[in-house]
């Protein structure tokens, strides 16, 4: 399965650019907004899951953070955020792998996904996922996860998606999580349509 999610994601990002990809976001606002509430700052340490071509590692550089990494497991995207960012790609520590089946080697205060969590269909992808997720924290860390809402759309590139509501994310993520705050989303796509997303901050117990 992992292998198979490697050659999809490579094939969408080597055929693609940022103006064929429906998800694709130039201002991350709700995500920032949501790190400001997490009391994200210059020192906090950030790792943004499935990152790919987004602004949001970026823009976290310009904020002044200096711990930032992202994980994707299509290297064709890293390699074009590494092209779109210099110089400011050398301040990011880039990771080439699936979140499933990733090793953590160190933890984090923040950890960010937009739309990766919502393609674990299979639950012991789930429960993969979830684990990297509960060995990355710190104690009383924060997650961003944002997924589809439930009147989102029922696939994306192709792929089937499971969509959520903050609370039903909450009770999957299981009782190490406390849900702080939700957002509602409408994402306009690049060619004018809107998918409907759910952004939930959640804390980690200590």
């Amino acid at each position: 399965m992992a292998d198979e999610r490697v050659s999809h994601w490579e094939g969408v990002y080597r055929e693609k650019d940022d103006s064929q990809l429906s998800w694709h976001q130039d201002d991350p606002s709700i995500s920032l907004e949501l790190c400001d509430m997490a009391g994200v700052h210059s020192g906090s340490s950030v790792i943004d899951i499935g990152g790919g071509t987004s602004r949001f590692a970026a823009r976290l550089i310009e904020k002044g953070l200096r711990d930032v990494s992202v994980l994707d497991l299509s290297e064709a995207a890293l390699d074009r955020s590494r092209r779109h960012l210099k110089p400011a790609s050398d301040q990011i520590k880039w990771i080439a792998a699936d979140v499933t089946t990733w090793t953590p080697s160190r933890s984090y205060d923040l950890w960010h996904d937009r739309a990766v969590f919502h393609f674990l269909i299979n639950a012991d992808d789930r429960a993969a996922y979830i684990d990297r997720l509960r060995r990355c924290l710190r104690p009383g860390g924060h997650a961003i996860i944002a997924t589809f809402a439930l009147d989102g759309p029922e696939k994306c590139s192709g792929l089937p998606v499971v969509r959520y509501d903050p609370q039903g994310l909450s009770e999957v993520l299981g009782d190490a999580f406390s849900l702080v705050a939700e957002r509602r989303h409408m994402h306009p796509t690049p060619w004018g349509s809107a998918q409907s997303f759910q952004f939930s901050l959640l804390r980690m117990g200590q």
